[in-house]
């Protein structure tokens, strides 16, 4: 992914600081129905991919979680019954979280942070997700380097993220998104604006080998992908590299 990416708003070239204003604008405005929108959007099918992320997810081991972009707390949910632990949802939108927020709900602690900038201590999780969330950041770079910073060593990082379709189902992709998608925002949520947003920043992010590349350059070891739906979706994980192994390169960079 080029840098440029993070200088656009959908379509519209804007700076770093009003992309972070008009992000959140979104998902401020949408809060309410987001899950709702996303049901009727994808006719239920994006909660069989967020059950195959956790499952995903399962082999990565150990109780610290954060569920970065968590939105509503619909993976965080997934991840505590998985792990009888306790997870941390971390999302830049207050809105987003209080629509989730459910008093039955536990084992989930919730977080108001920018996913460039989280407010966690370095090595501190064992786990880190975020579901439809990356395309979403200022700066998807940057937030994967604070993903890694916060991973503990050997640390898993799994993410999913819309993607390229194949070729033969991308006309029909397309037709579906710019046709239907707006419409629906408008009927059911009110914000068309919204929603035309999501189908042009989902074009301008990077297809799946090139968020794979992203990956391996942000220092993730292991890194991976498989697609879902014929490349509507696509998981993408890596972990941080065991503490040995960074010994062994921090040695090799220190020779003269």
């Amino acid at each position: 992914m080029s840098g440029s990416f993070s200088r656009y708003f959908g379509n519209r070239q804007v700076s770093r600081e009003e992309r972070r204003r008009r992000i959140r604008e979104v998902f401020d405005g949408v809060a309410p129905r987001y899950d709702l929108m996303n049901n009727l959007m994808s006719f239920g099918v994006h909660h069989l991919w967020k059950r195959a992320m956790v499952r995903l997810a399962a082999e990565f081991p150990g109780h610290k979680v954060l569920d970065l972009a968590g939105g509503t707390g619909d993976i965080a949910r997934l991840l505590v019954k998985q792990r009888k632990g306790r997870v941390i949802v971390a999302d830049a939108s207050i809105a987003m979280m209080q629509a989730g927020r459910r008093p039955c709900d536990k084992g989930i602690d919730w977080v108001a942070a920018d996913g460039e900038a989280l407010p966690f201590a370095d090595n501190e999780f064992d786990l880190i997700t975020v579901s439809f969330g990356l395309r979403n950041m200022t700066s998807p770079r940057d937030s994967l380097a604070e993903s890694l910073r916060c991973l503990r060593p050997g640390g898993g990082f799994v993410c999913l993220e819309f993607s390229r379709p194949h070729s033969w189902f991308r006309p029909f992709y397309d037709l579906y998104s710019f046709a239907v998608i707006p419409r629906l925002g408008a009927l059911v949520a009110r914000r068309p604006a919204a929603y035309q947003y999501l189908v042009e920043s989902i074009r301008r992010f990077p297809e799946q080998r090139d968020l794979e590349r992203l990956l391996c350059d942000a220092g993730f070891d292991k890194v991976g992908y498989r697609n879902l739906m014929m490349g509507v979706a696509c998981l993408h994980w890596g972990r941080k590299k065991p503490q040995s192994a960074q010994n062994r390169m921090g040695k090799e960079n220190k020779k003269p």
